[in-house]
């Protein structure tokens, strides 16, 4: 499908990385990724993917090179003593060449701060036109929708604002409303809103209706299977979307490699049908292996709300990596299993299966002989007939572990005489040039053939720079001989100045101006829904319109019950239970209840389609 573009200037499409490190940043980049997102020492979303400034500023030289850019993660709420250091923080990544900083905290937006350009973090809770219009208002120019809004909800939003839209298409989804989820810092002080999600939507829970009556046994009912919306990017992009976000700061290295690697591919399919859409940086990637989301963790994929509700949304019988389904168990020995499968399996590779109480169990294979395997260790409630799964793969995994991408920006490389000498001319896919020179170079070949072929093999070999020869232009008047010490020097002064062109090229992204007079925020009252968790950001919303706001929920828990979650993912729809689609069989309020007997009542809000889990 060919997305159907409107006459409307849009931006060149970006697709988004996650970047745990440095080093993930790199590779990040040279997979393919327009943009990196990373965490700083402090206050970012993942409390285990901290990095230092220094790290940072190498980070922005590799991702300017190809004119792509580094985004800072600053999206924790903040208190108060905490604000100075924060703004000492942002002018620190000014200064290492960060490009942007991601933020939640509104607070933020009351200090002196660099003209580093804004986004909103997805913890800004971000549903709606106003909302996204309002961000825009107040210096935003870049905002991250949530990820349970529809196809319409977004083209509604888009045709509101003139912000980038940027939009989760893969990774790990949030049971919650990103920002609306407080059920960890309820039960064990560590606040998602502050980087320490304790991930309670991942556990076990049964459902009991009004009269104590468990619905079947515990499942992993409040989690989710993880995004994939590698067949929506054409909608999405018709929808407004232009930013492309792969969820995974926590994810491991190969990860990040393959599912960068696979939507560049698929972007770039766009891109090649669309070309006057754009891309947001340069250079292009080959890989060494071919992409395959489905061999990297994930919990199953869904397209969650994109497309309208689905009821087959939830990784109910576990929240682990099952992988992909290769056969059933045809006779067990000691030390050995028969498989019936068509898979290829490989020494190393990781398999999985669900025994009789449903638990997932996981082994090793040790070696494959045919359709014989050798565990490791022989795995406790394999029975035959159990069917097996493949959630490793070791030749996938030993591509991945070594260099897989190599990123090059192409050039066009044109030698020509005049009366001195030579001139070298470099022109990039960007068109950014450069121009070397050099005298009494020129000594007539003798043979002339062999001196023409001997200079464009020369100039072509850009070896370990960031180049690559797209054509090679040889204007002279005459053959000439040139030593390949006096070309090589050539080719290597060109490459630098064009390094040094590119770089005086790149712009950064400056912060957009909040308009005047001052905005009014859509509501005039903010609950500890709000987030307020500090003096600045109450007196942001007091300066835009709130009168009423009360605390943050990790400063002043509410007194009583409380929404700890809300969430679009009905477990009444998905159990066939929702009152629009028929009768319902279950009576009475239902509740959920963990393993250590923590008991949350469900509040399903039937207008707005969504379900609260509401504990103390």
């Amino acid at each position: 499908m060919t997305p159907t573009l409107t006459s409307i200037p849009r931006p060149p499409l970006e697709l988004l990385a996650p970047a745990k490190n440095l080093d993930f940043g790199i590779q990040a980049l040279e997979h393919g990724a327009d943009a990196v997102y990373i965490g700083g020492p402090s206050f970012g979303a993942r409390h285990a993917a901290g990095n230092s400034v220094a790290d940072i500023e190498r980070l922005a030289l590799r991702a300017h090179r190809y004119h792509a850019r580094v985004y800072v993660a600053l999206n924790t709420l903040l208190y108060d003593d905490e604000l100075a250091t924060a703004e000492r923080l942002c002018h620190q990544l000014y200064e290492a060449g960060a490009d942007a900083l991601i933020v939640q905290d509104m607070g933020l937006l009351e200090l002196d701060l660099p003209p580093l350009a804004l986004h909103a973090s997805t913890q800004t809770d971000n549903r709606s036109a106003d909302k996204v219009r309002f961000l825009e208002q107040v210096g935003f120019s870049q905002v991250v929708l949530a990820r349970e809004l529809t196809l319409e909800q977004i083209k509604a939003i888009a045709q509101q604002t003139s912000s980038t839209l940027e939009f989760f298409i893969h990774g790990a989804l949030c049971v919650s409303y990103s920002g609306q989820c407080y059920i960890s810092q309820a039960q064990t002080g560590r606040s998602a809103n502050r980087g320490e999600c304790a991930q309670l939507c991942r556990l076990p829970y049964t459902l009991e209706d009004s009269a104590g009556q468990s619905l079947g046994a515990a499942q992993h009912l409040m989690s989710l299977k993880d995004m994939n919306q590698s067949a929506n990017l054409d909608a999405l992009i018709d929808a407004g979307i232009t930013s492309f976000k792969i969820e995974g700061r926590l994810k491991d290295l190969g990860y990040v490699k393959n599912v960068t690697a696979y939507y560049r591919q698929a972007l770039d399919r766009i891109l090649e049908q669309c070309p006057e859409l754009g891309r947001a940086s340069g250079g292009h990637s080959t890989f060494s292996f071919t992409p395959d989301p489905d061999k990297s963790f994930n919990r199953g994929a869904t397209d969650y709300f994109v497309r309208g509700r689905q009821a087959d949304i939830g990784s109910w019988k576990s929240p682990k990596f099952c992988g992909t389904p290769i056969g059933a168990v045809r006779a067990i020995g000691r030390q050995s299993l028969t498989l019936d499968t068509n898979a290829d399996l490989a020494n190393g590779d990781g398999l999985c299966f669900f025994n009789r109480q449903q638990q997932l169990v996981g082994f090793r294979i040790n070696r494959v002989a045919g359709a014989e395997l050798f565990p490791a260790q022989m795995p406790e409630g394999l029975e035959v007939g159990s069917r097996l799964m493949r959630n490793g793969d070791r030749r996938f995994e030993q591509l991945l572990e070594k260099p897989s991408a190599e990123r090059r920006i192409a050039l066009d490389l044109t030698l020509s005489s005049n009366a001195e000498g030579l001139v070298l001319d470099l022109v990039d896919e960007d068109g950014i040039g450069a121009r070397v020179a050099i005298a009494d170079a020129k000594e007539p070949a003798r043979q002339p053939e062999h001196a023409l072929a001997a200079l464009e093999s020369g100039l072509r070999k850009l070896g370990t720079t960031h180049f690559v020869a797209r054509r090679v232009l040889l204007t002279l008047d005459q053959p000439y001989f040139v030593s390949a010490a006096t070309l090589n020097g050539l080719r290597r002064a060109a490459v630098e100045q064009l390094e040094n062109a590119r770089r005086a090229a790149y712009c950064r992204p400056l912060r957009a101006t909040p308009q005047q007079p001052t905005p009014r925020y859509p509501l005039t009252a903010l609950s500890y829904l709000g987030n307020v968790s500090n003096r600045l950001a109450r007196a942001f919303y007091q300066r835009h319109g709130v009168t009423a706001i009360a605390p943050a929920f990790e400063t002043e828990r509410p007194s009583g019950p409380s929404s700890l979650m809300i969430t679009r993912h009905c477990l009444r729809y998905s159990l066939g239970q929702c009152p629009k689609q028929g009768k319902p069989t279950l009576k009475g309020a239902l509740t959920l209840v963990g393993d250590h007997q923590q008991r949350y009542q469900l509040h399903f809000d039937c207008k707005r389609c969504e379900m609260h889990v509401i504990g103390a």
